[in-house]
């Protein structure tokens, strides 16, 4: 499938939305919707804003993008290039609204958000149109998973004690960057804030023994989500036994995420293989993932959680027992989930799920 062919696919998809609806147009505004129908463009200049600065509006006929004369002329060359869609150039320091308002006129429009002014929000309708992931798409998932896991087990190899969370920090950063990754999310935690905090920002905390890393690295759009933990010396028992208890809950996520499956379902065998592993109540101290893709989460998932897991659609599912995590990104392919972010040289645990033997990352001991 060319990048063509997969735009089409994806407008496609847009066009029978509206249909679905009686929209006239739709509006994106979010990175993460200009990402999935530009097959991979990038419209982020502030990485901490959910907008980006090219907007793209589908039309009946056509595809506009609309951005200011600073952005559209890089977003032109390097995002959207090969792909036919009609430019629109803003003044920046005109009043926004004039070039929306000629295209939109009167119709019936649909938006992602608050973009164009006046569009009905139908940004949860129109995020499950990214959920089933296209061959492309799979592909440069696996590119980015490949070398975020690299850029973990690396960075876990290199730290010694007594660097601080922000050195640690520092050092996956360059590596995610160097291969370029952006780090949407960096955890670090060393000693006890493994214990005591689920998400733990780096601090000027020096490492002593026992570390854990924490990624939410992006690029195309595609975000995964890894983790990994590291103890310098031998680990206490009861680091061990949380350890392979919390493997077990993850091998159990995935094991039951496959196309079709009820997600509802899904988190309630997680929550009995935390009580059968000895640790009934700490799935109520931190949320066990879900639905991924184009966002960090399109979905949390919950005992009442109503979804159904889609083919090829993409989740990361984040277990934790206070002291350790388990985590990787994966795709629910028809055979059987695909774990994308996955290291064939970090050590690993055996856990079983039915018939199925599953190997989760061991904590890495040095």
């Amino acid at each position: 499938m060319t990048r063509l062919e997969e735009f089409q696919a994806k407008l496609d998809r847009v066009r029978e939305f509206m249909d679905s609806r009686s929209y006239d147009a739709v509006g994106f505004s979010s990175q993460a919707n200009f990402a999935w129908l530009t097959c991979g463009g990038d419209s982020h200049v502030a990485m901490a804003t959910e907008t980006g600065v090219g907007r793209l509006l589908v039309t009946r006929d056509a595809v506009h993008l609309v951005a200011t004369n600073i952005e559209l002329p890089r977003l032109l060359a390097e995002e959207v290039a090969e792909l036919p869609i009609v430019t629109h150039e803003q003044p920046w320091h005109e009043p926004e609204g004039r070039i929306e308002q000629e295209l939109i006129g009167g119709d019936k429009v649909a938006s992602d958000g608050a973009w164009p002014p006046g569009a009905t929000n139908e940004s949860q309708a129109l995020a499950r149109l990214r959920w089933q992931l296209l061959p492309p798409e799979i592909e440069r998932y696996r590119w980015v998973g490949a070398r975020a896991a690299n850029a973990l087990g690396e960075t876990a190899r290199e730290i010694e004690p007594g660097m601080t969370e922000h050195e640690i920090a520092a050092l996956l950063a360059h590596r995610l960057l160097a291969a370029g990754i952006t780090p949407a999310v960096l955890l670090v935690a060393t000693d006890e804030r493994c214990y005591n905090f689920r998400h733990p920002i780096p601090t000027e905390r020096r490492l002593e023994r026992h570390a854990m890393l924490v990624i939410g690295a992006r690029r195309w759009g595609l975000g995964v989500s890894a983790s990994r933990v590291v103890y310098f010396g031998q680990p206490d028992p009861e680091l061990l036994r949380r350890h392979e208890a919390v493997c077990c809950v993850d091998a159990c996520l995935i094991a039951s995420t496959i196309p079709g499956a009820k997600v509802g379902e899904i988190f309630q065998r997680a929550v009995q293989t935390y009580a059968e592993a000895g640790y009934p109540d700490e799935w109520r101290r931190h949320h066990q993932g879900g639905a991924t893709g184009y966002a960090p989460r399109d979905y949390r998932a919950s005992p009442t959680c109503p979804e159904t897991v889609f083919e090829n659609q993409a989740f990361a599912w984040n277990p934790t027992i206070a002291g350790t995590k388990s985590e990787d990104t994966i795709v629910a392919r028809p055979d059987g989930p695909e774990i994308i972010s996955a290291q064939p040289d970090w050590p690993m645990l055996e856990t079983c799920r039915g018939d199925a033997v599953l190997l989760r990352p061991a904590i890495l001991v040095r």
